[in-house]
Parts: structure tokens; sequence; C-alpha cells
């Protein structure tokens, strides 16, 4: 991973596991993103499923990625590694406390997470889009308002949030064609630039 870049991020549930078995699950992991992630990376939307999740990031410039040095102590790291090590410690802590909740043992993700850099900007909103889409593609919910666990209705919300609304906002002529962009289902112009699971 890069400084300053966009990034699709997402991961999946073990077999036929879940990530989130009840609200609480969702809310922990969202605090321990934001405790983690926000370190190394700006979140533009998110959807959380029960048995997976779609973040759509941007890492921070250089200089504040490499000021993460000291937490290494002497040992010098990569700058890509300055960026995945906060990932690791939020997805190992939050399946610490799940398996520590449900009694269970072993792997709770599928995999390490995975990322896709966005490369062409005018692929944010379709991504966007794609990300909110997921509880109605997937049957959750028949309206994108419904789902709970989305950033969704935040963007053209008033509540305060992390989210980097105001840019998702930018990549939408207006409110209008935000929701008329997620009425529709999402043709993606290739599959392998934003998803390889």
């Amino acid at each position: 991973m890069r400084p300053n870049t966009y990034y699709h991020v997402y991961n999946h549930a073990n077999g036929e596991d879940n990530l989130f078995r009840c609200d609480e699950n969702y809310h922990y992991f969202l605090n321990l993103w934001a405790k983690y992630i926000e370190l190394v990376a700006g979140t533009y939307a998110y959807c959380l499923l029960p048995n997976h999740f779609h973040f759509l990031i941007k890492t921070h410039d250089l200089a504040t990625i490499e000021s993460l040095q000291n937490e290494f102590g002497s040992r010098e790291v990569s700058v890509s590694q300055l960026i995945k090590q906060p990932f690791s410690n939020c997805f190992n802590s939050y399946a610490k406390a799940f398996n520590k909740m449900y009694n269970r043992r072993g792997s709770l993700f599928l995999s390490n997470f995975k990322h896709k850099e966005i490369i062409n900007p005018n692929h944010l909103s379709v991504i966007v889009t794609y990300i909110h889409r997921n509880p109605v593609h997937h049957g959750f919910r028949n309206r994108l308002g419904d789902w709970p666990h989305s950033s969704y209705d935040a963007m053209f919300g008033t509540k305060t949030t992390r989210l980097k609304r105001h840019e998702v906002r930018s990549w939408y002529s207006t409110p209008k064609a935000y929701e008329e962009a997620h009425k529709q289902e999402v043709k993606l112009p290739d599959t392998s630039l934003f998803i390889d699971y």
C-alpha cells in the first residue's frame, strides 16, 4: 500500500461463519476501525454485512505515515508496512474479542484483508455506489436506507461523522444524483479493478 492513495478494502468471514452476529459486534468493529485505521487513512464509504465488509479509504500523505515510525521503536519498517500494520491490529483485535465473546477458536477471516487500489478518479463514485448497494444486492434489505451498518444515509445527513463525506458529495452533482445512482444496479467497468476474492 502507498500513501495518498484510494483503496477498496474488503474481507470475508472464514467458511460459513459470520463476522457480525449482533449490533454490538458492528459497533465494536467500527470503534476499532476508528481507533486503528484513522492513523493511516480517511474513510469515505463503508458497508458491513453479516459475513463480509467493504470500505473505501484514502491513505494519508507520506509525512503523516512516516510519523508512525516511532510506534516500531528503532526497527525500520517500510512505508507499506506502516500503512498495513494498523489494519492487522484492527482485524486481529476484533477477531480475538469475537472469539472470546462467542467461545470460538480459529481464524475468523477468510484471509488477510484485501485491498484494491482505485487508480481512475472516475471510478470513485462507482465504488461508493457498489459498496452501498451490497445490502440490497445480497438480499438483506429491499431499500438502501433500511440497512443500519452502512454509510449510505450519512453522506447527505446532518449528524457529525468521521467520514470524508464532503469529498464523496463532490463526486455526485446533487443529492438527487446520489440517490439516482444508488437506485441502479452497479455495472463495474472491470470487476478485477475493484474486487478479487
